[in-house]
């Protein structure tokens, strides 16, 4: 795991986990306790947790495609359309990302 640290592709997929655990968590926990039990607490502050990472994840993307020479339409735009996909980091990570 240390050495995904190393590399730009590496902290790329660390952003896309990152990201997918974000909106994992803040769909299936967040979300219910503010329409369940009337808290909205945990949305206001995974919200912009979520918002964040999404972003990261989306420069980082382009800035990574850039610098290794992606094709656009083979790499970078699947996996920048990956993240706008519900959980959609975690099957980029799986299929394209931790090949490269």
């Amino acid at each position: 795991m240390t050495d995904l640290f190393k590399t730009k592709i590496g902290r790329l997929r660390i952003l896309a986990i990152l990201e997918g655990i974000s909106l994992l968590s803040l769909v299936f926990i967040a979300v219910p306790v503010k329409y369940g039990l009337n808290n909205p607490s945990l949305v206001r502050m995974l919200g912009p947790v979520h918002g964040t990472l999404f972003l990261l994840f989306l420069f980082n993307t382009l800035s990574v495609g850039v610098e290794q020479g992606w094709k656009f339409k083979e790499t970078t735009c699947k996996v920048i359309l990956a993240c706008f996909i519900p959980f959609g980091t975690f099957y980029i990570d799986r299929k394209i990302l931790s090949k490269l």
